[in-house]
Order: structure tokens, then sequence, then C-alpha cells
């Protein structure tokens, strides 16, 4: 319950003494564990609740689809009023709603929230894929390929078709980049299926969320408490993890340096925080490290929800200062050692033994520890958490659905958009190159038709040459012949005619003759 720049999160036992936890100091991070049933849930609750009261904006992971009653006022109860006595604030409490915007990366609970593959960047997806240095190297190629070309990678198909891309021309970006093993370009389309599987394609498109339309407050001042409907994500560690880290990644690209303000600008609570962690590779988890220490001066608070601290690395763990430790059951030795470690995290009070208390707690009571105005870790506490002002249960159906009709973002987010991207501007090349190759081919085709054609008339025109020169030769030996038919006629003639005149001249020759003897 927020208090005069404070929020009283409970009374301690047995001192009865009000125990705060100072907004100034809440962008120092935090931590909310314990064992299933515990309470975690209500204090999650007590603490939404007070951030949105002192008009900070609230992002909180809905994993077991049991924290959406704080759209609703509170249910009265006996034992509601106990407590509402119990902690000594009949005069302040009061049943009421508080201003809920619903998510949902698959947009199915809420308003979807997207972002782009290449928002999301080369880094933190190497990351979340489990990829190796080398083929890191090689993504990160593939996203300089696609930017210098002017290729958007927007969604997953985007970046299957920029990986076949570089695939079908390795040979000639290997010579500007270094090479790029096939092996490698295989193992980055296979660390993709599972990406998808788990509802990448849902999570990786337009229009992408703007970070900043988290950070409002409504009409009278408080801070919007954004809920993400995560029931189902949370089945998918890699696509539950890509979302964090990308959301951590953009409001730390995004929002200015605060410093330490009096207020946080927002604050997140991560349940089920430890599959954040579950099987993530070093590089990862220094990743989230080096993210929850800068973004402090941001003013961002991140608030750790998980079973155990041993959940949370040692060097994560490290930035949580404000902290609540519900009950943790130990029955073997490594869950021993896990309540030993918890209770070595806090700052020692005299008068209890904290690691007999964490096993002794009962539901609604934690171990607190929070800094107090300057910043200094506060003694340990034993305390009894004070009621939230909503409805512990979830909200009915109805309320929800009337909270979206209202959402000022469903405009804005329920449509997916497919704008050209890589995968269409790459389909839109192979065609064009496919048509100027069909281009090629015909113009190929005619011009060996051409030639064809070139050559039949080429040898068109030396058989009619050749039948030419053979009907004139013919027609020269016909010539020839007749000539020579002609001239043996004319022969023929002659000595005929020589006969003939020969013959008639020696008949004239022996009348002449015979008349001259005869006439003497």
């Amino acid at each position: 319950m927020y208090e005069n720049g404070k929020i009283y999160m409970g009374l301690s036992d047995p001192a009865k003494e009000k125990v705060y936890m100072y907004l100034n100091q809440a962008n120092r991070h935090g931590l909310i564990a314990g064992a299933s049933g515990t309470g975690k849930t209500i204090t999650m609750k007590v603490m939404a609740e007070s951030f949105s009261d002192a008009g900070v904006p609230v992002f909180l992971c809905d994993v077991k689809g049991d924290v959406s009653g704080l759209c609703e006022p509170g249910a009265d109860s006996s034992g509601m009023q106990k407590r509402i006595d119990k902690f000594g604030i009949r005069d302040t409490f009061t049943y009421r709603p508080y201003p809920v915007a619903f998510w949902d990366i698959y947009g199915r609970g809420g308003t979807p929230i997207r972002t782009t593959v290449s928002d999301m960047g080369p880094e933190i997806l190497s990351r979340i894929l489990g990829l190796t240095e080398v083929q890191e190297g090689v993504l990160n190629i593939i996203f300089r390929i696609a930017d210098e070309h002017g290729l958007a990678i927007i969604d997953l198909k985007d970046l299957h078709a920029m990986i076949q891309y570089v695939t079908e021309n390795r040979a000639e970006y290997s010579q500007q980049y270094g090479n790029m093993a096939p092996q490698s370009l295989s193992a980055i389309t296979r660390a993709l299926i599972p990406l998808e599987n788990q509802g990448g394609n849902d999570f990786f498109g337009e229009p992408m969320l703007d970070v900043t339309d988290w950070i409002r407050t409504d009409a009278n001042g408080k801070g919007m408490i954004n809920l993400l409907h995560a029931v189902e994500t949370v089945k998918y560690p890699k696509l539950y993890a890509a979302f964090l880290l990308w959301m951590m990644a953009e409001l730390f690209e995004n929002l200015p340096e605060v410093g330490d303000p009096d207020k946080p600008t927002i604050v997140f609570f991560f349940d089920e925080a430890h599959l954040l962690f579950t099987d993530a590779p070093r590089s990862l988890v220094q990743k989230i490290e080096q993210t929850v220490k800068l973004i402090r001066s941001k003013g961002v608070g991140i608030y750790f929800v998980t079973q155990s601290p041993s959940d949370i690395p040692d060097s994560v763990l490290a930035q949580c200062s404000n902290r609540v430790q519900h009950a943790l059951r130990a029955y073997t030795p490594a869950e021993m050692k896990a309540v030993r470690t918890a209770a070595q995290s806090f700052r020692a009070n005299p008068a209890f033994k904290t690691e007999d208390v964490i096993m002794e707690l009962g539901t609604g009571e934690a171990l607190t520890s929070f800094l107090d105005e300057k910043g200094i870790p506060q003694i340990v506490e034993k305390t009894a958490i004070i009621c939230p002002q909503s409805l512990m249960a979830p909200c009915a159906e109805a309320t929800k659905n009337r909270v979206l009709a209202q959402s000022q973002f469903g405009y804005k987010y329920n449509t997916a958009v497919d704008n050209e991207s890589a995968y269409e501007l790459l389909e839109k090349r192979a065609a064009e190159k496919a048509e100027l190759a069909e281009i090629e081919r015909q113009k190929a085709e005619l011009e060996a038709e051409r030639k064809k054609l070139e050559a039949e008339k080429e040898k068109a025109a030396r058989e009619a040459e050749k039948a030419a020169q053979k009907e004139a030769e013919k027609k020269e030996k016909e010539e020839a012949k007749k000539k020579a038919a002609a001239d043996k006629k004319k022969e023929r003639i002659k000595a005929k005619l020589e006969s003939q005149v020969i013959s008639t001249g020696g008949q004239l020759l022996r009348k002449g003759l015979f008349g001259i003897l005869f006439r003497k």
C-alpha cells in the first residue's frame, strides 16, 4: 500500500512495526522467492498496486492466469476484515480496481506484442538460438548484407530468405566477409525451427511494439499495469527468454538516463524467472547481468519472481537489493543448501536464525529486506504481507473483454501487417532474375533459329548456285553438242556439195571434151 513516497509492505513479527520499501530505491531491482503456494503472487500484486498508486507504470508477467483480478475490486470477507484491522489500514483501505492493459504475444489473451528480427538484432538472437561463436559471426554477416542491400529482416521468413540468399551467393560474399561454411548456415536454419515451433512467427512481425506505450498513467495519474498474459508463452522457454531479453534491451536503448529518481520510470515483474536462465549459455547470462546492472540508471526496476534464489545466477542476484523471501521447503541435501544460501543473502537479524525461519514461514509471511532511504540494506525482518485491494482471484471473462474493448492500443497493434521486406524483395529479385533468364533463353533460341535460317539460306544459295552451274554446264555441253552436230552436218553437206560439184564438173568436162571432139 502506497504511503507518502514509500510502500507499506506489512508488519514485522514480533515487533509489529511497519515494513516499508522506499520508492527512491525501487529501481535497485528485487527478488520475490518462495515455494509454490506461499504467497509470491499476492506479494507481487501488493507491489504492483502500490507502484500504480504512486504513478509508476508496471509490467507484470501473468504465467498462471491468476493476476488478472487487478482490474476488479477485491471481495470482502471476515478474513479480510481481520487483516484490515491487523495492518491498521481501516481508514485508508478500499476495495478497488486498477488500470490494467492486457497484452499477449499470441494475441489471444490481450493486445499482440510484436518486434522485428532486425530490432532484436543478431547478438540477442544468437544467444537465444544457442549459436556458437562462429555461427554468431555468420549471422552478423547475414544482417550486414541485408542492411547493405536494403533488405529489412522483419519476420522469420525474411531471415530464412536471407540465409538462402547468402547460401546461394556464398562464394561471392565469402571473398568480401570471410569464409561462411555451409554447415554454419545450415546450423542457423536448424536453430530457428524450435523458435518457430514455440510461436516465433507470432512474436516477430509488424506493427512493432513501441515500449514507451507501457510508460503511461490513467486520467487519475495512476500508473498503468501492463499485464502480459503468459500462460502459453512460459511453456516455450526460448520465446519467453527472447521476449524478456528484447524488452530489457529495448528499454535500455530508448529510455533516457535519469540516475536515481524519486520513483522509478517503470517497474517489471518477471514471474517464472528461472526460465530465463535454465540451460542459458554463459554469454547469455553475462548479457542479462550487464543489462540489469545498467538499466537501473534509466529508472527501470526489475523484480525476478521465482521459487528459489538459486534459480537466479549469483551475478544477477547480486543486483537485486530489495528482497522478499517466502517459505522454502527442504527435504534433500541440495534443498537444504539452497535454504542456507538464501539465508546468507540477508543482513542478519539477531532476533532469530534466518535459516530456520525460512522453513517455518506460513502462507502470506515472508522474510523481507529492503534498502532504506539512503540505499543501505536493512536487517531481515519476518513480515506479514499486507493484503491487496484488488480481486485476489482471476477477473471475470466479461471484465477482461471490456478492458480489451476499451484499450486505446487495439487499433494500433491488433492487425498484423506484412510489409515489403527481405522475403518479398528477394522473391521479386528471383522472379526478375528468372524472367531475365527466360528472356535471355528466348533470345538465345531466336538467335539460334536465326543462325539456323541463315545457314539454311546459305546452303540453299550454295545448292542453287551449284545447280545453276550444273545447268549452265549442261547447257554448254548441249550447245557444244548441237554445234558439233551442226558442224558435222555442214561438213557432210559441204562434202556432198563438193562431191556433186566434182561430179557435175566431170560430166560437163566430159561433155565439153566429147563435144569438141565430135565437132571436129
